[in-house]
Order: C-alpha cells, then sequence, then structure tokens
C-alpha cells in the first residue's frame, strides 16, 4: 500500500503541479462518544499548533493542513482511522489518546511508514512494545505515574483501607495495576480490588462493596465519566472515601458530573503545562477563541512542534530522515524541552499529585525531573 501511495502522490505532483504543496498531518482521537472532551482537548492543540506554523512560514516553505480522526477509543475504529490516513499520504498523526486505540493504530502506522507521536497514551506496552522506530510520546507512563500514586498511597493512607478499582480497558486496568504494585513495593496491600464495566450507568452494587469494605481511599484506574459516576453514587450512599484517579479525569466535565461529591479528589498528571511561561501566548491565543488549552491541548501542540522541527532539520518528510532527527535532537516546545530515549519515551518532569478544590484542580505535590 505504501509503494502504491508513493506513486499516486508522485503522479498528482506532475500532474497537478504546486496545488500538492501543502502537507496534511493528522490527529486522531475521541471526537465522538463519552471520551469526546479529551478528543476536543488534541483537537484544539492541533488546530492551534497548524495555525501558529503556518503564520510563521510552515514547513520548508509549505503549509500544514489538519486531518481529523476520530477512534471513539475503539480499537477497529482507531485501525481504521490509521488506514485512511495512510490512503490520504499523511506523514505524521498527533494521536491517538486511549492506549488502546494508539497501539493497534500503531502498527498501521509502522507499516506506512508514518510517523506517530501521542499526546496522552501512557500505557508502558505503547513504547516497550513499539513496532517500529517511528513511535513517539510527549506524555509520561503509567508505569510511572502509578509509581508516584501508589507511594503517595502507601504514605498518607498506610492504616486505613484502600480500595483499587479498573475499567478492564488497556489504559485503566494497566494504569491500576502499576499503583496497585507501587503501594505494595511501599508496604501497603489494597483491601479490596474490582473491576467495573465502562459505559455503565449504575454503580450501586461496586459501591455497596466499598462500604462494606469500610475504605477510606478509592483509587480508580479509568476515565472522568465513570469515575465521576462513582463519586456521586458514593456520596449518595454515605460513603465519604476520599477518590483518586490518574490523568483520564483532568477535564472540567469530572466536576460536572460529580458536582460537589468530587470535592477533594486526587489524581496524578504531568504538570500543568499552562503554568509555563513559554507556552503563554499560546494558552491565551485558544482562550481567547473561546476554547480551553486544558489537559492534553498543549501535549498536542507540542507533538506536533517536535515532528515540525524534525521535518524542518531533515529537509523533508521522509520517514527515516525524520526519524533520525527526532531521535538526536532536543526541541523546544511549549511543554518543554522535549528528548525522546530509545524507546520513544520523552525525559521530562514526572507525574503530580493535584487535588480537585471547587472545580478546579491545582499541585499539592509537585514533580522533580526523572
Amino acid at each position: 500500500m505504501m509503494k502504491a501511495l508513493l506513486a499516486g502522490v508522485a503522479l498528482n505532483v506532475v500532474l497537478g503541479g504546486a496545488a500538492f504543496a501543502d502537507i496534511t498531518i493528522g490527529v486522531a482521537g475521541p471526537m465522538t462518544g463519552q471520551y469526546a472532551t479529551f478528543g476536543e482537548q488534541l483537537r484544539v492543540g492541533a488546530e492551534q499548533a497548524v495555525k501558529d506554523i503556518n503564520a510563521a512560514g510552515g514547513v520548508n516553505g509549505e503549509m500544514l493542513k489538519l486531518s481529523v480522526g476520530d477512534d471513539a477509543c475503539d480499537p477497529k475504529q482507531a485501525v481504521a482511522v490509521a488506514n485512511q490516513f495512510a490512503s490520504q499520504g499523511v506523514p505524521f498523526v498527533a494521536g491517538h489518546f486511549c492506549s488502546g486505540s494508539s497501539i493497534p493504530a500503531s502498527q498501521v502506522y509502522s507499516e506506512e511508514g508514518i510517523v506517530e507521536i501521542s499526546p496522552a497514551s501512557t500505557n508502558p506496552d505503547y513504547t516497550d512494545k513499539r513496532p517500529s522506530d517511528g513511535i513517539y510520546r510527549v506524555c509520561g507512563r503509567d508505569d510511572q505515574q502509578g509509581e508516584v500514586a501508589g507511594a503517595y498511597i502507601a504514605e498518607n493512607f498506610k492504616d486505613q483501607n484502600v480500595a483499587v478499582l479498573d475499567d478492564k480497558s488497556a489504559y485503566g486496568k494497566g494504569l491500576a495495576e502499576q499503583t496497585a504494585k507501587a503501594m505494595e513495593a511501599n508496604g501497603k496491600k489494597p483491601t479490596l480490588t474490582e473491576s467495573y464495566s465502562a459505559g455503565e450507568k449504575d454503580y450501586t452494587a461496586l459501591v455497596s462493596k466499598l462500604k462494606q469494605a469500610d475504605v477510606k481511599l478509592v483509587y480508580i484506574g479509568g476515565y472522568h465519566t465513570e469515575a465521576g459516576l462513582i463519586a456521586r453514587q458514593m456520596k449518595e450512599q454515605g460513603v465519604s472515601a476520599k477518590i483518586m484517579s490518574g490523568d483520564a479525569i483532568v477535564t472540567d466535565e469530572y466536576w460536572a458530573i460529580t458536582g460537589d461529591a468530587g470535592e477533594g479528589t486526587l489524581m496524578t498528571f504531568s504538570p500543568d503545562p499552562r503554568k509555563n511561561p513559554t507556552a503563554a501566548p499560546v494558552v491565551q491565543a485558544i482562550e481567547g477563541s473561546g476554547k480551553s488549552a486544558e489537559g492534553y491541548a498543549l501535549y498536542t501542540y507540542a507533538a506536533i512542534q517536535a515532528w515540525v522541527e524534525a521535518a524542518k532539520k531533515a529537509g523533508g518528510t521522509e520517514y527515516e530522515d525524520v526519524v533520525k532527527a527526532l531521535d538526536s535532537e532536543t526541541f523546544p516546545t511549549v511543554i518543554g524541552d522535549l528528548k525522546f530515549d530509545s524507546k520513544g519515551d520523552v525525559t521530562l518532569p514526572g507525574y503530580v499529585i493535584y487535588e480537585w478544590k471547587n472545580g478546579k484542580y491545582d499541585y499539592i505535590q509537585t514533580a522533580a525531573a526523572k
């Protein structure tokens, strides 16, 4: 398929001339469905990056165009999106959001010679088992995130009952397992471990188990929709345990679901890039257009920045040349100076503990550089 696409592109360039000078890149995530808030974060960051890069002259004199792929956080749909990008001759994709989408899609990108940089997929397997060296991420990993969460829980809830829940997804189950592993390494075993099904509305039976076990902290490996419902139903049943989760509740929609039941929720997320002075103009531009720079918007912006700078260094979008630049260079971005290691992970500061208060989240514990 790759050779056929390249041949088609070459023919179109000959027949169409300068009309094919633009470079189409992709952004992929859940643009619809229950996790669409995160797809919107990726889209907002990508659209602003393309706008800013084109205003600064584009990439080696060529303008960027953005193709948006909706995977709905579904593995099969993610593969379909990846194949669609391949048919468009896209050299680069910023995506996907869910690890369960990024991992199967990366197989397609590897076969087609497309660079993938995920802004948000944190499952270790995404890079540990990457099918080629053109697969990267600009976020952290669940083993890093779980290490921070597990150590915090062991220290602050060492004499209290703790439950660890997961939604059975690649992301949620992986994060819960890493957190429980880190807890035990720090001398604390979960009192209760349970799995739940994503997409359900009634978690009464699960909450009853939490109440019966007299838990004081509920760690949730999953997404904001279910975590929010569990928090609300816990309050309705008189369960006063604190909730802790990971980066998949880093959206204002979490509070929209929980209301006051979300007060005091803890979560791990990378250092908020909105606090980075170099990101201020981008944040201002995004918010000035009536959108939000929360969550993974700036991580998507940074992923595109890194690929663009690598393409400039390579003098074009040829896969091998761009990968060589990505593997060897350091890239100044809105989330900091990015350097990829041999696995395709970044060497940036680790995870931060946040707490939700009055509908907003902020640090209660900061992170040191790795």
